[in-house]
């Protein structure tokens, strides 16, 4: 089993103990209930951060989690999952804008001693024009990380080469309201259409 594998079968399993024992504080029942398409009900799931734009500017969740918001970390080296999962979460935004609902979506980097403002917002605005990169100091990456329950690693080379290095990380995207927070997140399986329903499940709903 690799270990990106590890890494997410570890954070399901810390998300399903948080939906166990945490409750969204937005309105529940069976409408809602038909929106997720996890077992999580939601909780403890994201919290403040600092981070860096685009800019150079530091900002906060609540500057950027300003409507409903797909968030999701990973980073721009990364040669396979997180271009899949950010052109996904891309089009779903896409698709959503043509139904009529505008909602944000963030890529946050979990490589930032490589990632530098600019290239981590590059890449954000190649998936989709408004998507928004972030990145940061180490530690205020951490701190965004914990407050997700994200998990991520650098992996050193064998070979000594240290500028040429992967990361594991875990691959969610979560749902994020303004007012209430987290909703709900979705796994690599996902599609973009399956996201798009479930998030305008929850903007008709909530």
């Amino acid at each position: 089993m690799n270990r990106a594998l590890i890494a997410s079968t570890a954070a399901v399993a810390a998300l399903a103990l948080l939906g166990g024992t945490y409750y969204a504080t937005m309105r529940t029942g069976d409408a809602l209930a038909e929106c997720r398409t996890s077992s999580v009900a939601g909780g403890a799931i994201g919290g403040p951060f600092e981070l860096v734009n685009a800019d150079g500017q530091t900002v906060t969740d609540k500057d950027v989690i300003t409507a409903p918001t797909l968030v999701y970390f990973g980073y721009t080296f990364c040669p396979d999952v997180c271009p899949f999962d950010a052109a996904r979460n891309g089009e779903a935004v896409t698709m959503l804008e043509e139904r009529g609902h505008t909602i944000n979506s963030v890529f946050i980097s979990v490589d930032p001693e490589r990632d530098t403002p600019e290239t981590v917002s590059d890449y954000a605005s190649y998936m989709h024009p408004r998507m928004v990169g972030l990145t940061g100091s180490p530690e205020q990456v951490k701190v965004a990380s914990k407050a997700y329950k994200t998990y991520y690693k650098k992996q050193l080379p064998e070979d000594g080469d240290n500028e040429y290095y992967l990361v594991d990380h875990s691959t969610f995207t979560y749902l994020m309201f303004p007012e209430t927070g987290f909703a709900e997140f979705y796994r690599r399986e996902a599609t973009s259409e399956q996201i798009a329903d479930s998030v305008e499940c929850f903007i008709e709903n909530m």
